[in-house]
């Protein structure tokens, strides 16, 4: 039996989707931010020393890392869902995406967010992470042209992965400064799963007014 650790407002939501698609049989452990400082509660130490979340445990072997769990799942339930064969460029252009998520495309995103929060003027990374921002988030816009998913024409991993990039563009109000990502976002938010998925996350999250 998988236990999701899942605290509330997180990238830990894309592994409810993910738990969702695969269609196996798993619990959620439910974390709430502190609702002053906004940083996960510090009893997810108690599951992994890094006291983050999403963290998996499954009948004891604990692992944590969205696209380490994203690759674990894919590989020991999916069959031959969400991934594309190995040994083929296209398993290679989703690992490709899968880590894009977490390495290129959150880099900057984390920056806007951090400089959001914190207020302050800067004088390097505000132009700094608008910059990489622009770069990365237009090479994968460009790269969705006249496409519905990101790889082999279906659902993948990569595409639940890379879920949240938009949700966070979207939230800092600059998702329709790229409109093939936009779409991509809407069909993405119009699957079953993914609304179960946001569905579970509110009724998990006991900040919600």
């Amino acid at each position: 039996m998988i236990t999701l650790h899942h605290l509330n407002k997180s990238r830990s939501k894309r592994i409810i989707w993910l738990l969702e698609e695969l269609g196996i049989d798993y619990s959620i452990k439910a974390y709430q931010r502190d609702s002053q400082t906004q940083l996960a509660p510090a009893e997810l130490r108690a599951i992994h020393p890094l006291g983050k979340s999403p963290v998996i445990d499954e009948d004891g072997f604990v692992l944590a890392e969205s696209g380490a769990i994203t690759e674990y799942l894919i590989d020991q339930y999916a069959g031959d869902k969400l991934a594309p064969s190995r040994g083929t460029q296209d398993y290679a252009l989703y690992l490709q995406w899968m880590h894009f998520a977490e390495s290129s495309a959150m880099v900057p995103l984390l920056l806007k967010i951090f400089l959001a929060k914190d207020g302050s003027p800067t004088q390097f990374l505000d132009k700094y992470s608008q910059i990489e921002l622009e770069k990365v988030v237009g090479y994968l816009n460009q790269e969705l042209q006249d496409k519905t998913y990101l790889v082999a024409n279906k659902l993948t991993g990569a595409d639940i992965m890379m879920s949240f990039i938009p949700e966070v563009l979207s939230q800092l109000g600059q998702l329709d400064s790229y409109p093939n990502l936009k779409r991509y976002y809407v069909n993405l938010a119009a699957l079953p799963l993914f609304q179960k998925a946001n569905q579970l996350e509110a009724q998990y999250d006991q900040n919600v007014a």
